[in-house]
């Protein structure tokens, strides 16, 4: 089959990721095999393929927000028929027995293995995985739209709880690409007030587009005190503005899994009055459930730009240089 593959992490400036000829899987037991149909760009495929995330193998195939349907079982999977529509996301497996797991915080599990880190994931035209960590897409979203769902739309969702945020709240979003233009269609469904402060023309007119109240440069003062804020661009320095800009009791979730370092503190500044900084990471199979649930019901409609597997390199160039209105997705098959 076709995949792209990191050998050797560089900047996606000399092309990392390369076109390559290999086996086709077979789904171990209790696995199922995807043909893939679309698979979203997401910031995490960049951290790999420039070597911010440690290489844990060789030779792995990115991506982890990859939709297709079922095309092989192995033994035992009987979740899912041939040929249903499953989405692929970036927690591939978790031990199911250790304090975390037990607790209903897999996302938190140390023996946590992640598709397209771990284990090859959907820039190729096949990928196996766990059937009892694939989900059920919603009838009401179309392929190419769902697949920036499984890891910008949950990690936005999974941030959204770690902000606390209720309906009516008054939201800031700092950084607006693929994942907080999902958040920003969950908050207005919500019925929340969202100030959007981000540095890219082509991100702020998508988010005038969608309906936030109010936006500004990345490290403006909002209009008003946030009730709670959520920074999605991976720059530790807007850390500091965005807690500053706390209604008492706030509370600001990092949705990156990487993030540049964070200035020093001013305690009264920027935590005093009990406002909170909270990191995320991952998300567990129940927010990715619940999400798309709430996904169907809005129906959420990710704005993406389509790109063929052989221009995974390009598109991720152009995530990263913010080039991308809404979410980039590969189309496969």
């Amino acid at each position: 089959m076709k995949a792209m593959v990191v050998e050797q992490p560089a900047p996606i400036e000399s092309d990392p990721l390369k076109a390559i000829e290999v086996d086709l899987p077979e789904p171990a037991r209790g696995e199922i095999r995807v043909q893939i149909k679309t698979c979203g760009v997401c910031r995490t495929d960049l951290h790999v393929a420039e070597g911010d995330l440690p290489p844990r193998h060789p030779r792995i195939i990115p991506g982890h927000e990859a939709v297709g349907i079922v095309d092989k079982r192995g033994s035992g999977a009987a979740r899912f028929r041939q040929g249903d529509r499953v989405g692929i996301a970036w927690l591939r497996e978790t031990c199911g027995v250790c304090i975390y797991c037990s607790r209903g915080r897999e996302n938190l599990c140390m023996s946590a293995r992640f598709t397209g880190y771990d284990h090859d994931g959907g820039y190729a035209e096949y990928a196996v995985v766990r059937e009892d960590f694939a989900y059920r897409l919603p009838d009401t979203i179309a392929d190419e739209e769902a697949a920036p769902l499984l890891c910008a739309g949950i990690i936005g969702f999974r941030a959204i709880k770690r902000a606390e945020i209720k309906p009516g709240a008054t939201v800031g979003l700092y950084g607006f690409g693929g994942s907080a233009h999902l958040a920003l269609q969950v908050l207005k469904y919500w019925g929340c007030r969202v100030f959007v402060m981000s540095r890219g023309g082509e991100h702020q007119s998508l988010a005038r587009e969608l309906g936030a109240e109010w936006i500004g440069k990345a490290d403006e003062w909002p209009p008003a005190p946030l009730d709670a804020a959520i920074l999605f661009a991976p720059a530790g320095d807007l850390v500091l503005p965005a807690l500053e800009a706390l209604d008492r009791g706030g509370i600001l979730a990092v949705a990156g899994i990487y993030l540049s370092p964070i200035p020093p503190l001013d305690y009264e500044k920027h935590l005093f009055y009990e406002k909170e900084l909270r990191s995320v990471t991952a998300n567990t199979r129940a927010d990715g459930e619940e999400f798309l649930k709430i996904a169907g019901e809005i129906p959420i409609r990710p704005k993406t730009v389509a790109f063929g597997l052989g221009e995974a390199n390009v598109a991720l160039k152009m995530l990263k240089h913010d080039q991308i209105k809404g979410a980039g997705v590969l189309r496969i098959s």
